[in-house]
């Protein structure tokens, strides 16, 4: 059974017993409170509801919606789709020669083909698959961590593919960006793949980001210069940075 409610209050000034539903101590004439409490149809005094205020998402930037809150748009991402593809026209139409820019036989001195190389497009469909999975898992690392990391990760994971790839093979022709899409999308992943090993549940789609995984892994079948070696090295690449900033992140 529930308790029901006081039968007497007491009056702070005099200390006296009385009524719960008077505003004012009969004896002392002092002020019990501002008005009599409410009564339901059963004569019981109703519970007081508090409001609670209303969220609020402050003022509305230019281009938002009431009740949405826009992200930042993703400009680190951006800037790799919009090199890459200036890049690529700039090779395609024989402005630079392709030469000058990928890996094609070792390298030497000039060391900078691979950082240059991970921007190189030959394969119309290549560049479609490789930059849209740079697009997709630039843009989730960039809402987790900001504008500079997609860009780290990118030039990180590409060029030590690249590297791979130039320092393992006699002759290599190795250009484009498989190897720096799967150093995203590992990136991305890593700190889901830490969490689900330490017995965590998280809401991540996996499976389909591993689908994706597979297709940049198997693109060397579809393009020449897209290089089994690059892809695993940039893998690789990327879930060393994932790692890293799983653990930075956990740590603040």
């Amino acid at each position: 059974m529930s308790s029901g409610p006081d039968l007497s209050v007491v009056c702070k000034n005099c200390g006296s017993e009385v009524s719960p539903y008077i505003t004012e101590c009969p004896y002392c004439g002092n002020r019990l409170r501002k008005r009599a409490p409410k009564l339901d149809k059963m004569g019981q005094p109703k519970e007081r509801r508090l409001r609670r205020s209303k969220p609020s998402l402050g003022r509305l930037r230019p281009g938002e919606m009431p009740g949405i809150r826009v992200d930042s748009r993703p400009w680190g991402t951006l800037g790799l789709l919009v090199a890459s593809l200036g890049v690529s026209l700039a090779v395609q139409t024989t402005w630079v020669g392709r030469i000058d820019l990928a890996i094609v036989g070792p390298p030497g001195s000039e060391w900078w083909r691979i950082l240059t190389a991970p921007f190189v497009y030959v394969n119309t469909g290549y560049a479609l698959a490789a930059l849209l999975s740079i697009g997709l898992f630039g843009w989730l690392l960039e809402r987790r961590h900001g504008h500079v990391v997609p860009v780290a990760v990118f030039l990180i994971a590409g060029s030590a593919g690249m590297a791979l790839a130039a320092g393992a093979e006699s002759f290599p022709i190795a250009a484009g960006g498989n190897g720096a899409a799967l150093g995203l999308l590992c990136a991305w992943a890593a700190p889901d793949l830490l969490a689900r090993r330490r017995g965590e549940e998280t809401e991540s789609d996996l499976l389909g980001a591993g689908v994706i995984a597979a297709v940049l892994a198997l693109m060397p079948l579809a393009a020449e210069e897209a290089d089994w070696l690059a892809g695993a090295g940039g893998a690789v690449a990327g879930l060393a940075c994932g790692g890293l900033l799983a653990t930075v992140a956990r740590r603040s």
